[in-house]
């Protein structure tokens, strides 16, 4: 019996507990707020926890001493360099790492086997067939003569694709050097028909070509404590990895060629004639104007000869990463003086007749107005000169020497997509001096650390060189990438072989990202402060994305950690909404809901009822003017008027009336600030910020009270569009009929 009764009791309080609600299972730290102990890596001596370099931090150095031949004839390029590797580590190194670039277009390269390929419609004119089905790949790799070390005894060593492996008879010490000796040359490509960062442009009507060299010599490999060695695969998208070091180059070209390159021209009186060496002095004194050195009358001389006997251009460059080269007799240069702080930068340009009027025009100017504007915001230009060269549909950066689109029609007359193009790409080529050429990032590995901060500045530097300049990277232009398919999107933090939609996740993404943190998120005073930390911490170093990260915090006492997960660890996108507003006025009569509230806290309604003042909804007091103002209370009045004088000052001038429960939902997965602009009834308006943090606690839809003295009209979240919100539809109340896209289109062809 005692056995049933407690065999029943067990039974009763099993169905008992099964009639409860289940309860859900434990978890770990899911907020969106919580530290990125996960993703970043530990803090060291050398990358601390500051995101500062380590009292331990060391990198290597590379010195080269370099001869260069270019055969203008058959386009090709001889050199031989004598390599000095400074071991600065505390590591032996069994081994050196040089990088192949021009590899990428060796017969056997990879590359090509990489990309897809597909029939693209039914037909094909004969050029076209023969480009892709006939024409043999181009050989464009380096041919190697000998590798010997500084006794000319050859060493081992091993060609893998775009990598090369130096076999060492014995270590390299930590704090010792290692002398060797390479010699090579490569077949340079045509760029304007086998597409490259370099090489030459032919001019078919003067039979000239127009060189811009570059990845031209075999080159050192980083190694520090972060990668090991950095050996990954050039494959012709993500760029380089670069100690820097001290180059001694003697380029040796045609003899009526004018040259430029990385470095100080150390022999300009032999190079150049009488006249044009007077001009560069002038143009060194010169801050308000372009002085040109080479004519064009010159240039169109130089084009009519092809000269047999040969110059060499002599350059000393310290401190740089890399070196490139532009040549040709069809050259025009000008320059002009910069003055960075007290400093003299010369800014130079170099252009073919082709590109004016529009290069002699803007070029020069717009690259002193980027020396100007990057150093206000990072740190003082440390070099001595900054070089735009034009070349037909390049983009690309080295130290002190960029190449530069944006050519003008035949007969000289050019569009505004044309200059703003031109503006835009040399602004950005010629701030590549800073990120990554000076604040040395990996862009082997990480893009968006030159090409997404580079964006940004640039964005600052347009604006100052022409006011109304529509620059790309702002929020708002952010939106249509973010809305696309989630297949075809890849965190900023991916390495950039890897990505879909290049340009966007690496220069457009992380220039909108910051854009939205100076002006949304911590002000430009707090970010101007801490991204200029971050610059002149990691000037002619190595940094890495927790740096970046960890500087940007630590200098602005601002937790970001929620901004750095959703906006570049994520591809999750911004969606706000107002998803629901109650509106409430003050009344006299007290509802049924306030009479329960007084009962409920065990007071007597009768004896209270006239002690509080009454909120009924808009559905609750049927007929608004029914409501009361806050100055019909006298209660309020009597509590106000018994207010010491300290605390009346701290009241606002007039009581609200009106209160509206605003509830507003984020469908998108980011958390960013929530930016409010309420209108009221004699149409004045009133912006109201609140910070991320207000998403910590609920993620999904938060709730806000706003009270006013005269009705709200209109609510609207992110009137400006600071935050990337890729649907507006939700984002005002009451709601707004948004067109078509075909009705736009419409209205477009009616204006």
């Amino acid at each position: 019996m005692l056995i049933f009764l407690c065999a029943t009791l067990f039974t009763y309080g099993q169905e008992q507990q099964s009639e409860k609600k289940e309860r859900k299972p434990g978890h770990i730290n899911v907020s969106k707020f919580r530290q990125l102990k996960q993703e970043l890596p530990t803090p060291n001596s050398q990358h601390t926890a500051s995101g500062a370099p380590g009292y331990e931090y060391t990198q290597q150095q590379v010195d080269y001493v370099m001869n260069i031949r270019l055969d203008d004839n058959t386009q090709k390029l001889y050199g031989d360099e004598v390599i000095t590797y400074h071991n600065n580590s505390k590591d032996a190194l069994d081994y050196l790492w040089v990088q192949l670039d021009q590899n990428v277009r060796a017969p056997d390269s990879k590359t090509p086997d990489i990309r897809q390929t597909k029939m693209r419609g039914n037909y094909r004119a004969p050029k076209s067939f023969t480009q892709t089905h006939l024409k043999k790949p181009f050989n464009g790799g380096f041919h190697l003569d000998y590798v010997k070390d500084s006794n000319d005894k050859p060493l081992s060593y091993t060609v893998n694709s775009t990598m090369m492996r130096v076999n060492l008879d014995k270590p390299i010490a930590p704090g010792s050097q290692f002398v060797f000796k390479i010699k090579w040359w490569y077949q340079i490509n045509n760029h304007v028909t086998n597409r490259a960062r370099s090489g030459f442009e032919h001019f078919s009507k003067d039979g000239n070509n127009l060189y811009v060299i570059a990845q031209f010599y075999p080159r050192l490999a980083v190694y520090n404590n972060v990668e090991g060695w950095q050996n990954m695969q050039f494959w012709g998208r993500s760029e380089f990895a670069l100690e820097f070091g001290n180059f001694t180059v003697n380029i040796t070209v045609p003899a009526d060629h004018i040259l430029n390159a990385t470095g100080k021209l150390l022999n300009a009186k032999e190079v150049l004639t009488k006249e044009q060496y007077k001009r560069l002095q002038t143009a060194k004194k010169t801050f308000d104007k372009p002085v040109v050195i080479v004519t064009q009358a010159e240039a169109e001389a130089a084009e009519k000869g092809h000269a047999k006997k040969t110059k060499t251009w002599k350059f000393y460059a310290e401190n740089v990463r890399d070196i490139g080269i532009a040549t040709s007799r069809k050259f025009i240069w000008d320059a002009m003086a910069v003055d960075i702080n007290g400093r003299t930068v010369m800014a130079y340009s170099l252009y073919p007749k082709e590109g004016n009027p529009l290069w002699g025009e803007h070029s020069t100017r717009v690259v002193a107005n980027t020396l100007k504007v990057y150093s206000k915001y990072t740190f003082d230009y440390p070099y001595h000169k900054a070089i735009s060269v034009h070349s037909k549909n390049q983009g690309m950066e080295y130290p002190q020497i960029c190449w530069n689109f944006g050519r003008p029609n035949e007969d000289g007359t050019y569009s505004d997509r044309t200059k703003n193009g031109m503006i835009g790409v040399i602004t950005h080529e010629v701030g590549h001096n800073f990120f990554p050429m000076i604040v040395n990032s990996d862009e082997r590995q990480w893009t968006w650390m030159d090409e997404g901060l580079n964006s940004f500045v640039q964005i600052q530097a347009e604006l100052e060189y022409e006011p109304n300049y529509h620059p790309r990277g702002l929020p708002k232009d952010i939106v249509r990438y973010m809305s696309i398919d989630q297949d075809y999107l890849s965190p900023i933090m991916t390495q950039g072989d890897h990505v879909y939609n290049f340009g966007a996740n690496a220069y457009a993404k992380p220039a909108a990202g910051l854009t939205m943190l100076r002006n949304t998120i911590m002000g430009p005073e707090l970010f101007d402060y801490a991204f200029r930390t971050y610059a002149k911490r990691w000037m002619f170093k190595h940094p890495t994305p927790a740096d970046f990260f960890r500087t940007m915090e630590d200098a602005s006492a601002m937790d970001l950690d929620w901004f750095w997960r959703g906006w570049f660890y994520t591809t999750d996108y911004n969606d706000m909404g107002i998803k629901q507003v109650k509106k409430y006025y003050l009344t006299d009569q007290p509802t049924e809901k306030a009479k329960a509230e007084i009962v409920k806290y065990g007071l007597n309604f009768d004896e209270y009822k006239n002690k509080v003042l009454y909120f009924a909804s808009e559905e609750e007091i049927g007929d608004p003017s029914k409501a009361k103002k806050a100055t019909d209370f006298t209660i309020l009045k009597d509590y106000l008027e018994g207010l010491p004088e300290s605390e009346k000052k701290n009241l606002k001038k007039e009581a609200p009336s009106y209160f509206y429960e605003v509830t507003f939902d984020k469908p998108g997965g980011l958390v960013l600030p929530l930016i409010v602009e309420l209108t009221y009834e004699d149409g004045s308006k009133e912006r109201k910020m609140f910070p991320a943090e207000i998403w910590s606690k609920h993620d999904r839809e938060v709730t806000k009270v706003f009270s006013a003295s005269q009705q709200i009209t209109n609510i609207t979240i992110d009137p400006d569009f600071e935050t990337a919100d890729i649907d507006t539809s939700n984002n005002s109340w009451p709601k707004k009929t948004e067109n078509s896209q075909f009705d736009k289109f419409k209205s477009k062809l009616k204006n």
